[in-house]
């Protein structure tokens, strides 16, 4: 694997998948922790809002800081926050209705 190429996107990079989005998954994990937004920014030191706005997918950016304490406040890692959905496989999901 060359530097910069990520498995995940079946060999490309974000630059090669334009379409590529990250996806968060903060609502499936604060739902299997029963755990509210309010909880989470508690534990974690970050707002509600900031919070919401990754939640509700939203967000554009994330800082590392704030990335490290999301996922220690759900003792989760950056893989379950985070997914890469490469653009083909949004578009073949929307033909078969899911997503």
């Amino acid at each position: 694997m060359t530097p910069g190429q990520h498995p995940e996107l079946n060999g490309g990079t974000p630059s090669q998948d334009p379409g590529a989005r990250v996806v968060c998954h903060l609502d499936r994990l604060l739902e299997a922790r029963a755990l509210t937004l309010v909880e989470l920014s508690e534990r974690a030191g970050i707002t509600a809002v900031n919070l919401s706005v990754l939640k509700n997918d939203r967000a554009r950016a994330i800082r590392f800081s704030t990335l490290v304490a999301v996922c220690r406040a759900l003792d989760c890692g950056v893989g379950d926050l985070l997914e890469i959905i490469p653009a083909q496989s949004r578009s073949s999901r929307r033909r078969s209705g899911v997503g």
